[in-house]
This record gives structure tokens, sequence and C-alpha cells, in this order.
């Protein structure tokens, strides 16, 4: 008995397959998580961009003829979610908000609006101010408004969805006003 097991574990016949048995299944979960890495990433990317497109295509409306009208709005978030083609927007939360800073630590929520989530309270207290703002003063003269716009994703993996429920991307971005001083939604504010 004692000479069988030392030639079993002498024996260098098989090791090769023993070794493959064991490593396959760690290959082959890797090799499904770079496509489920990779399409993540693909979509993280098309959140930025249509965060960056929300913003910009915000910051474009002005004061005149009381700025963006609800028309206006539900059509810049139809264009917004189009960015995220090819993949579905449904799972997608869209949120537009003017911000007016008082103070270089002191702000508010002049207006916002969501698409598929929950738009922050009209006159709530806004704590988010970039640090540049603070540290900068970039607002030659107060008040100050910005443009925030921010777009998550719940993003699910494709083939290991059975491990991972759900996974959320986002991005946000502070914009200024392009046009003037700040944009008015539905004629907030009153004057700029």
């Amino acid at each position: 008995m004692i000479n069988l097991a030392r030639r079993f574990i002498a024996s260098t016949r098989g090791v090769a397959a023993i070794e493959f048995a064991i490593m396959a299944p760690m290959l082959l979960v890797i090799l499904i998580e770079t496509f489920d890495i990779g399409n993540a990433l693909a979509v993280y990317m098309k959140v930025r961009a249509a965060t960056m497109a929300l913003g910009s295509i915000t910051n474009t409306y002005s004061t005149g003829n009381n700025g963006i009208q609800a028309a206006n709005m539900s059509d810049t978030m139809n264009k917004v979610s189009q960015v995220l083609a090819p993949y579905s927007s449904s799972p997608a939360t869209f949120t537009v908000t003017q911000i007016q800073a008082t103070t270089a630590s002191s702000a508010t929520v002049s207006w916002s609006y969501s698409l598929n989530g929950t738009a922050y309270t009209q006159g709530s207290s806004w704590t988010r101010l970039p640090a540049l703002l603070k540290s900068t003063n970039s607002c030659n003269s107060y008040p100050c408004y910005l443009i925030f716009s921010e777009v998550s994703y719940a993003y699910t993996p494709v083939l290991l969805s059975t491990f991972v429920s759900s996974l959320t991307l986002g991005d946000n971005i502070y914009v200024t006003p392009r046009s003037s001083q700040c944009v008015q939604y539905l004629g907030v504010p009153s004057t700029c």
C-alpha cells in the first residue's frame, strides 16, 4: 500500500489535464467578466455623454419668453435619452437643476426637473457646491446661477445577472448659463 502511494505521488501523467480542470472554470469566469465589464464601460461612457449633453442643451436657454417651457424640457430630455442608444433609456434617470448661489458657501435650488426620478425641491438648501467655486469666488457677483445636470443608469450585467443584480453608473456636471445670467424654467426665477 505504501508503495502504491509513492508511485501515485511521483506520477506526472495526467497532471496537465488536472491543472486544466482546476483552471478552466476560473478562466471562463474571467472571460465572462471581461464581456460584462466592457459593456459596463460602454454604458458609462454613454452616461457621461448624456450628462454633458443635458448640461450643454439646458445652459443655452435664456430668460427670454420665460426661458424653458414644459415642451422644451420634455424635448430636451427625449433628445438626451437618445444619447444612450443603442442601450435602453428606461433604467436611466435624468435630472437637471438650477442652483442659485447667494454666497460662496450658501445656495438654494432655483428649479429642478427630472425624468424617471425625483426632482429637487424648489427653494431647498443646496450643500453640494463645487469646492472651486468656494475657493476661487468664480462668481463675480451674487446671486450666481449654476446648472447641475446628472444622469444615473441602473446597469444589469448581461452574463452574470444571477450574481450581480445591478450596478448604478452615474455622472454629474456643473455648467454656467451661456446666454444670460440664469435660465428660467416656467418663469422661475422671475428675474435674474
